[in-house]
């Protein structure tokens, strides 16, 4: 649990730092929108009251509710599944990235009432309309690696002592 406690709080704070820097420190919620190499990478201001994509958004402040209690739920269940003993590091990490990533987007919508997203990367020729956050990325990485480096949890191995 160690390792899940520790990558979540890094994730967490980079989030929240980034988000800090980017969108307070350069203004972005005043200029927009900030071209830093582009086409493959710009900082949009993104108010996202839904899910990913937009998922799910509403101007609702029900729909703010529901989605903060949907990231606990889910932060809570991750948490509780992880201290059953047995799980692979690389288990704990994608747990760890999932639940700073989700904690992280829950403290944007207690504060601002919707997830402030300003990271958007193109191609030449294929513009993205979407931006996400640090926390997007964590979460969707961590939501991989749970699915591809888990399982049922190994117990830790006995030691067998032989008899004489």
């Amino acid at each position: 649990m160690r390792l899940v406690a520790l990558v979540s709080l890094i994730v967490f704070a980079l989030d929240q730092v980034t988000k800090l820097a980017v969108v307070h420190g350069l203004d972005l919620i005043r200029t927009g929108s900030i071209e830093v190499f582009p086409p493959y990478l710009n900082f949009r201001m993104a108010w996202n009251q839904g899910m990913n994509f937009g998922l799910f958004a509403g101007d609702s402040n029900v729909t703010r509710w529901v989605l903060i209690v949907i990231s606990i739920a889910i932060t809570a269940w991750v948490l509780h599944w992880m201290r059953k003993p047995g799980h692979s590091k690389l288990a704990q990490i994608s747990a760890g990235l999932l639940v700073g990533g989700a904690l992280g987007n829950v403290i944007d919508r207690f504060v601002y009432g919707a997830v402030a997203d300003f990271l958007n990367m193109s191609v030449p020729g294929i513009e993205n309309p979407y931006a996400f956050n640090v926390a997007d990325i964590a979460i969707f990485a961590g939501a991989i690696g749970l699915v591809l480096f888990t399982g049922d949890p190994k117990p830790p191995k006995k030691s067998r002592r032989k008899t004489a």
